[in-house]
């Protein structure tokens, strides 16, 4: 006899004539999976989306923001349903998360805005360091940039000026604003959208030219990117200049440590000589809608 067959026998026998459920083989997993798969249930993750290294836990609301650190739970490369979804997941470090504000919004008109740095630490999810700031009676973290410290005053400000303010690393512009040749990182794509482009350790765009009211940053990857003027920067490189030396591998046990499993697979180089193709740079990429928001893109409430 089938399973489904046998929840509808039950369901016929019992008093108040429970209706089976939908999905049958969530009741067989509810009762022959162990206490460690059931807690996959909890995730927010939705079926068809990618999962990661670790996931909130439900009571965690993702769309308030807090500088608390946040624990979070391994996945393990499984899904809400108890099943592995992506192999080569696995052990590793405890890690706590930290909710980053990519927003650096300042006033359109008159003095900008000041905060303070109060700490830079290393950050467990990512690989820049980032920077807690304050102005007034809220604190948020931040990217920090190369040479930011406690104790330095950064500003924000959101006014298109006619003539290139002289901004100091850290401070936050709209990039036509800025003069030609400045390093920005925490780029944002679309105006009030959050910076999206160089975020990652050591990277920064530069402000290459202008052309009429959009201006053209020429990314990491050398690509040209032609954004609006009125898309905020923060001038300066990502902290952690030197994480492409520290990266490296020295030993297996060290993938173990950041929770991915040894994959298999033949290694081949990418140089072009063993027949693979170096390709040319691809043409500039003109932003002039906004795409679709995703769910949780670092919308805060406060």
């Amino acid at each position: 006899m089938s399973i489904n067959k046998l929840c509808q026998r039950l369901s016929v026998l019992t008093m108040s004539h429970v209706r089976p459920p939908a999905r049958t083989t969530e009741t067989v997993r509810n009762i022959h999976s162990s206490p460690a798969c059931l807690k996959n249930f909890k995730s927010r993750i939705p079926r068809n989306l990618k999962i990661g290294l670790y996931r909130f836990d439900a009571s965690v609301d993702p769309t308030k923001y807090t500088i608390k650190p946040i624990e979070v739970a391994k996945t393990g490369g499984r899904g809400p349903d108890g099943r592995i979804w992506i192999h080569k997941i696995g052990g590793g470090f405890k890690k706590m998360y930290r909710m980053i504000d990519f927003h650096r919004v300042g006033p359109k008109e008159g003095e900008p805005k000041v905060e303070k740095v109060y700490e830079v630490i290393k950050d467990d999810c990512r690989t820049a360091n980032i920077a807690l700031v304050a102005a007034g009676n809220h604190k948020r973290w931040i990217l920090a940039s190369e040479n930011m410290k406690s104790g330095d005053l950064i500003k924000t400000s959101g006014t298109v000026t006619a003539m290139p303010v002289r901004a100091q690393e850290g401070d936050a512009h709209p990039v036509g604003s800025l003069p030609l040749g400045t390093l920005v990182h925490n780029i944002e794509a679309l105006v009030g959208s959050g910076g999206t482009v160089a975020r990652a350790a050591g990277t920064s765009g530069l402000y290459v030219r202008k052309v009429g009211d959009k201006c053209v940053i020429r990314m990491p990857s050398k690509r040209e990117l032609v954004i609006s003027q009125e898309c905020m920067v923060t001038i300066g490189r990502v902290s952690n200049v030197e994480h492409h030396k520290t990266k490296k591998m020295r030993k297996a046990g060290e993938n173990r440590w950041q929770g991915r499993r040894p994959h298999s697979g033949w290694w081949q180089r990418k140089t072009g000589y063993h027949g693979r193709k170096i390709k040319p740079l691809k043409a500039p990429m003109v932003v002039e809608r906004a795409a679709e928001e995703a769910p949780y893109a670092h919308s805060f409430t406060f």
